[in-house]
C-alpha cells in the first residue's frame, strides 16, 4: 500500500509534509509517495489581502484530493478556511508545535530596542497591527515570500551577507515569522526575541497542521473522539493514531471564534486555545489595522468536547462583538487569513 500526499513545493510545506508523512507510515506501515501542487498563492504575487486571503494556499489541494490524484494533503491549519468542502474531512491534527511569532532581527535586537524608524516586514495584518500597539513609531513593511526570502532581507542575520540585499530590494531592520515554521525548518538561529500571547498573539491554528482526507477514508468519531472498536481501514486507523486531542479542542475553540466573527483577510484577529487541567482556555483579540484601538478578552469551559470547544469560540466572538470589535476592525466580511 503506498499513500500518496499532496503538498505545496515551498521548502517550509514539503519539510512539514515529509514529517507528517515519516509519522503517518510508522503507525501505518505503508509508504508514502508526496505529490507536489501549486496553489493559487505560490503562483499570484500581490499581497494576501488582494489575492482574497483564505483559501489561496488550499482550493488546489483540495481540488486534487477530490479528483483522487492524492489520498491526503497537508495544510498549514492557519491556512485553512473555516468552512469545510463536502466530500473532505480534517483527518487528523497532530501535536501542535509553537505558537508563538518570533523577531528575527538584525544584531540579535529585541522589539525593545530596535531604534525609532526600524524597518519591520509582515505579510500579515495581524502581526502588524500588534506590532504597532507595541512601538508606534516603527516602519511595518508588508512583505511576501517564502521563509528563506523573508529572512533574506534582513542583512547580518545568520546564513546572510552583512550588506543590503540585491536587485534593489530595500533591506529591513527584522521581519515577523512563526516560531512553529522556523522550528521545522532548523532555522531558529535567526530568532532574536520570542513574543509570547501577552505581547502578540498568534493566529488561530497556528503552529498546527491539518491532514486532510476524503470523507470515506476519515476515522469515525464520535464528538470528535475516534470510536473504539471500530472497523476501519489502515489509513482511518493511522490518522487516528497521529491526531491529538487537546490540539483539535484549541484550534476548533480557535476557528469557531474566526468563523462567528467572519473576520475579513485584513482583520488583525488573533487568538490562542490552550487546555489547563480540566478547563479549556481561550484567549482573543481584535485590533484595528493602525493598532491605535484594541478589544482583548477571555474565557474558560469545562466542556472539553468538539461541541465545547465550538461554543466556547462562539461566546467569545459574540462578546467581542458585543464590545463593538466591529466598529474599527474588517469584520462581518468573511473569513481571516493569516501570512
Amino acid at each position: 500500500m503506498s499513500v500518496r500526499i499532496g503538498t505545496r513545493g515551498s521548502a517550509l510545506a514539503l519539510t512539514q509534509t515529509r514529517q507528517t508523512a515519516e509519522l503517518l507510515s510508522a503507525v501505518g506501515g505503508f509508504e508514502t509517495e508526496l505529490v507536489r501542487i501549486k496553489t493559487e498563492g505560490d503562483v499570484r504575487t500581490g499581497s494576501l489581502a488582494q489575492l482574497g486571503g483564505t483559501g489561496v494556499f488550499v482550493a488546489a489541494l483540495r481540488e486534487a484530493l477530490l479528483a483522487d490524484r492524492c489520498d491526503l494533503a497537508i495544510h498549514s491549519l492557519k491556512d485553512l478556511p473555516t468552512a469545510g468542502t463536502p466530500g473532505l474531512a480534517l483527518g487528523a491534527i497532530p501535536q501542535r508545535a509553537d505558537v508563538r511569532d518570533v523577531l528575527c532581527a538584525r544584531d540579535g535586537l529585541t522589539l525593545a530596542q530596535l531604534p525609532p524608524g526600524a524597518k519591520v516586514g509582515t505579510g500579515s495584518p495581524r502581526r502588524a497591527a500588534q506590532l504597532r500597539a507595541a512601538r508606534p513609531d516603527l516602519d511595518v513593511v508588508d512583505i511576501r515570500g517564502n521563509v528563506d526570502t523573508r529572512l533574506g532581507r534582513v542583512p547580518g542575520l545568520p546564513g546572510n551577507p552583512p550588506d543590503a540585499p540585491g536587485d534593489g530590494v530595500v533591506p529591513l531592520d527584522a521581519v515577523v515569522l512563526a516560531a512553529a515554521g522556523l522550528g521545522r525548518l532548523g532555522r531558529t538561529d535567526v530568532v532574536s526575541e520570542y513574543f509570547e500571547p501577552e505581547v502578540m498573539l498568534p493566529a488561530p491554528g497556528q503552529g498546527a497542521l491539518a491532514v486532510e482526507c476524503r470523507a470515506e477514508d476519515a476515522p469515525l468519531r464520535e464528538n470528535g473522539v475516534p470510536v473504539a472498536g471500530a472497523v476501519q481501514g489502515v489509513l482511518a486507523q493511522a490518522l487516528a493514531a497521529i491526531d491529538d486531542a487537546d490540539t483539535r479542542l484549541a484550534v476548533g475553540a480557535e476557528r469557531a471564534l474566526l468563523a462567528r466573527l467572519e473576520a475579513g483577510c485584513a482583520a488583525p484577529v488573533g487568538a490562542y486555545a490552550r487546555r489547563k487541567g480540566s478547563l479549556l482556555y481561550l484567549t482573543a483579540v481584535v485590533c484595528s489595522v493602525d493598532g491605535a484601538k484594541s478589544l482583548r478578552v477571555e474565557r474558560a469551559t469545562d466542556g472539553l468536547t468538539e461541541v465545547g470547544a465550538h461554543l466556547l469560540g462562539i461566546e467569545l466572538a459574540e462578546e467581542l462583538l458585543a464590545q463593538g470589535a466591529g466598529d474599527f476592525a474588517d469584520l462581518g466580511s468573511g473569513e481571516g487569513y493569516d501570512a
